[in-house]
């Protein structure tokens, strides 16, 4: 019997002469591949400036320190997302406010927003699920509109775009993810994507751990110490040097996993069943880059016996998110206004099918044959 993971990353040909090379230089900290790997994220994105850290969560509480949000603020997010996208908000103190998504792209639905919106508002996290891009031309008018900054939780966007401009590039502040789960990996880690200037000095200290040390390496101060609050943010240069690794291959990877995206995407749309719900959209305004592919079916119990008689025949499916504000942080933690019926519906309906550049087409063939056996049945 054939065994296909869910997910297999990618090693990189040059990953292990790039490792050899930390160690031959006693290089482990904020070096070469740190700063090429930087160089690479800031001409991808057009960022002001790319700060590598430990993971994506990581990114994300930077951030919550660097927008100065207090106790008792709230930002506003889809509960259809990863439990960091709020728990760096809580970390603050913050309270995560939950809205819907909406059933064509399961991002938040930018027409639920405003009315989420107190005068304890500071922030809107527009989460890109699946490397698709949430409507901010309309988030965008709304931040205006109110004063709030915008923070793009873009985990699963590395060369994704919205209307032409990079996924990463809207929001005052923006985060990438490299866990092995994502298109490219350094292992474990994320980057932060500063998009205002005036918040790059004040990160860089966050980033070093409250220190002016950054100062300090660039012959600004004559020592460093200890001047804001902060943390171990930094991402070790081996793990820079890994994700450096696959940088220089991105876009090969990238249409690759297109490849397979079009061929799950032209069968399951032609395929005539109504146990299938729903699958990934093509939305005219968005570039995505086949982070992943889903199948949103009939009822739960037609997923969770899908993901079993899968894995009976050697392919490892996998639900995904069970939505925030149904679990118990995000009940003692988050606050939910408004009906999250889209939400409540698809979470325990979906299910994702493996997706990387090293799937066979024979490999393919034999997940969409097998999965359309069952679907039809």
């Amino acid at each position: 019997m054939k065994k296909i993971p869910f997910n297999k990353p990618m090693i990189s040909d040059n990953a292990v002469t790039y490792i050899k090379e930390c160690f031959s230089n006693s290089a482990f900290e904020n070096s070469r591949f740190t700063q090429l790997s930087a160089e690479l994220l800031t001409k991808m994105t057009g960022a002001k400036s790319v700060l590598l850290t430990t993971s994506c969560t990581a990114a994300l509480e930077i951030a919550a320190i660097l927008l100065d949000l207090l106790p008792d603020d709230e930002v506003i997010m889809s509960a259809y997302t990863f439990v960091s996208t709020a728990n760096a908000f809580v970390l603050r103190g913050v309270k995560p406010v939950f809205v819907d998504i909406s059933p064509d792209t399961l991002n938040i639905d930018e027409n639920l927003i405003e009315a989420a919106i107190t005068e304890k508002t500071k922030a809107i996290v527009a989460m890109h699920y699946a490397g698709i891009g949430c409507n901010l031309n309309i988030i965008e008018k709304i931040a205006q509109k109110y004063n709030l900054s915008i923070i793009e939780d873009a985990a699963q966007c590395i060369l994704a775009s919205y209307n032409g401009r990079p996924l990463g590039s809207f929001g005052k502040l923006s985060t990438f993810s490299f866990h092995h789960t994502k298109n490219i990996t350094a292992g474990f880690g994320g980057a932060l994507l500063i998009n205002d200037e005036k918040l790059i000095d004040r990160a860089k200290i966050i980033w070093q751990k409250g220190t002016n040390r950054e100062a300090f390496i660039a012959g600004a101060v004559d020592k460093y110490t200890w001047v804001d609050v902060g943390s171990a943010f930094l991402l070790s240069e081996i793990n820079a040097a890994i994700l450096y690794s696959q940088l220089e291959t991105v876009s090969e990877l990238t249409q690759r996993r297109l490849a397979i995206w079009e061929q799950y995407q032209q069968n399951f749309s032609q395929l005539k069943t109504s146990k299938i719900l729903a699958f990934p959209k093509e939305i005219s305004d968005c570039r995505h880059n086949a982070h992943l592919y889903y199948l949103v079916l009939d009822t739960p119990e037609t997923r969770n016996y899908f993901i079993e008689a899968m894995k009976q025949k050697g392919i490892d499916t996998s639900f995904h998110y069970v939505p925030l504000h149904t679990s118990p942080g995000g009940i003692k933690y988050g606050k939910t206004v408004q009906p999250l019926t889209w939400t409540e519906y698809y979470a325990p309906r979906l299910v994702r099918l493996p997706l990387y550049p090293s799937l066979s087409r024979e490999e393919i063939d034999y997940i969409i044959n097998n999965s359309n056996q069952l679907l039809m049945a």
